[in-house]
């Protein structure tokens, strides 16, 4: 099979050559196309792919190109891991928004309305030449943040698309680890938005292959477990107990936005840190000693990523049936949103569908702040698409961290300021601003 990764510069690549060469068995790959427009990422990620392949014996060939027609021809998937403005413009996007008062993040809040308005556009284009060149039944993979709205885009244009996110696997490890068991033996009941999700079942398989919700042993108030498991998402333990379920760790920036706030303004930003992971990682794969994936490739985050983007691949193409937690078209999942809306919960995967399972009814609370969230996504989108200082104006004053209408015009001169150069049409928007 023909995969391509469209950001194959990325310095998560590694990551996922890692995975495809220890589970070669589970996902036979002949080519591995890595396409990046930067001529240094592609000789230096592809540098060290092409090592990692050669040194684990693995019998296919890592091909780097900067020509995107020549890496998805023919091709059976493609995978998306985009970043367009690359750190430089999440670092802006981690701190404009600190002058209207409001957090600053790269995948929700204004931080990740600017990613998306920069990112679906691109998108789009190159999944019109996946269309138009890669094989017939070629499935897209995104990865691209923000996962939801990206997906969303996808599949309003008529892609066989899918959002990957490695929350859900890193909850399912996490457990495994906290139970003492295998993670294929935790089945979450994973449910929400991307990047807004709550574990509201944690189902344990055992060897004579029954299963048990040990969600209420985590819950219990002399479980330690459950101060491990707040820890872990930076939220109260009684939060959990609250909601019955626990929250991944963005929920943190809407239940605790004036806390995280104050901490972002006295730290570095992430993208800070990360550019510096960044420099040590491209110093690594520079050296030609260096074979296997470095070990600084976890301060990167993405854990799991190749494990969760391994699964998805492998049940697609080999037709499995199985089901992973995925970003997949609503579809009366949840009937408060539309069918059209793209939702993260265990989904059933074929070569032909990958169809979302029923869940329970969300919570009062959590189907509220979905719903809140969902809206703003849908503006966001339209945003992404047609431009225009209105549609930006509306989409941020609908999203729960602003919600006034001041606040909003402040924080939508900041993104269209700082996105200039990023959204052809935003120099004319801000010209044109009150």
């Amino acid at each position: 099979m023909k995969l391509t990764v469209i950001g194959g510069g990325s310095t998560y690549t590694p990551e996922l050559v890692d995975g495809f060469a220890r589970l070669r068995d589970q996902l036979p790959i002949d080519e591995l196309w890595l396409v990046d427009p930067d001529p240094e990422r592609r000789r230096l990620v592809g540098g060290v792919a092409q090592r990692m392949f050669a040194h684990a014996g693995h019998p296919g060939t890592v091909h780097v190109t900067d020509d995107v027609v020549a890496g998805v021809s023919d091709a059976d998937a493609v995978m998306f891991q985009l970043r367009i403005g690359g750190q430089a413009a999440r670092q802006q996007d981690e701190t404009w928004p600190h002058e209207a008062c409001c957090i600053g993040q790269e995948t929700t809040g204004p931080g990740g309305f600017a990613k998306a308005l920069r990112t679906v556009p691109v998108v789009l284009e190159y999944a019109d030449l996946v269309r138009e060149h890669a094989k017939p039944d070629a499935w897209i993979v995104d990865f691209t943040n923000p996962v939801g709205i990206v997906t969303r885009a996808l599949l309003d244009a008529g892609h066989r698309a899918v959002g990957l996110c490695n929350v859900a696997i890193g909850f399912q490890r996490r457990f495994a680890r906290e139970f003492d068991v295998a993670p294929e033996a935790v089945r979450l009941d994973h449910v929400g938005l991307n990047h807004l999700t709550w574990e509201r079942g944690v189902h344990v398989r055992s060897a004579d292959g029954t299963e048990r919700d040990v969600l209420p042993d985590l819950l219990a108030a002399d479980s330690g477990a459950l101060d491990r498991m707040a820890e872990s998402v930076h939220m109260p333990a009684d939060l959990i107990r609250l909601q019955h379920a626990v929250p991944s760790y963005y929920l943190r920036y809407f239940y605790a936005h004036d806390v995280v706030l104050e901490e972002q303004l006295h730290e570095r930003t992430r993208a800070e840190a990360v550019m510096d992971t960044e420099r040590a990682l491209l110093a690594k794969y520079a050296d030609e000693a260096v074979v296997t994936k470095p070990a600084e490739l976890e301060q990167r985050g993405g854990a799991y990523y190749s494990e969760a983007a391994i699964d998805v691949l492998s049940s697609i193409l080999g037709d499995r049936g199985d089901v992973q937690v995925l970003n997949v078209r609503n579809d009366g999942t949840f009937p408060f949103l539309p069918d059209d809306h793209v939702i993260e919960v265990p989904a059933r995967v074929t070569r032909q569908a990958i169809t979302p399972l029923p869940v329970a009814p969300l919570a009062p609370d959590m189907a509220g702040l979905v719903s809140h969230v969902a809206g703003y996504e849908r503006l966001a989108l339209e945003a992404a698409l047609h431009g225009g200082r209105d549609r930006v104006l509306r989409a941020m004053w609908a999203h729960p961290l602003v919600g006034q209408v001041d606040k909003a015009e402040r924080l939508t001169d900041l993104l269209l300021a700082a996105n200039a150069d990023l959204l052809p049409w935003a120099g004319g928007a801000l010209a044109g601003a009150r």
